[in-house]
């Protein structure tokens, strides 16, 4: 088994609030989040940064990250969307992934100080993961 968190939430050992899914990659709500609706995508088969991913697998993994992104703007009610990646520095998992957070001007974040927003409850977690992936069908 592996030890890769990510990979373990790919694999269905780790449950995971998923709200999307293609033969390419997965993406979830980020346990962690700048604010609610903040969804990681990563790519199924296991690459630590992106100069490790497969130029063949790019289009599709950032083809599904514009889609999420205008999902998780409108699900969110947000005013646009912050899409990042770390490799290797800040890299809390180190499994390629795009972290894809709604944002609303005045919402506080500034440079790189960005404050954690919980979601209230698990309702809430999945109420926002409801509303994405109903975007995303």
């Amino acid at each position: 088994m592996s030890t890769c968190v990510f990979c373990r939430i790919i694999a269905g050992d780790l449950p995971a609030a998923i709200v999307y899914q293609d033969p390419q990659g997965v993406a979830f709500l980020d346990q962690r989040p700048l604010f609610p609706g903040h969804v990681l995508l990563v790519p199924r088969t296991h690459y630590e940064t992106l100069p490790d991913l497969p130029q063949e697998a790019v289009a599709p993994l950032f083809t599904a990250a514009q889609r999420i992104a205008a999902a998780v703007q409108q699900a969110m009610q947000a005013q646009g969307t912050f899409v990042a990646m770390n490799n290797t520095v800040s890299q809390s998992v180190p499994h390629l992934h795009i972290h894809i957070v709604p944002r609303t001007k005045g919402d506080g974040l500034k440079g790189f100080f960005w404050p954690r927003h919980q979601y209230r409850d698990e309702r809430h977690t999945e109420e926002v993961r409801r509303a994405i992936a109903a975007l995303l069908l």
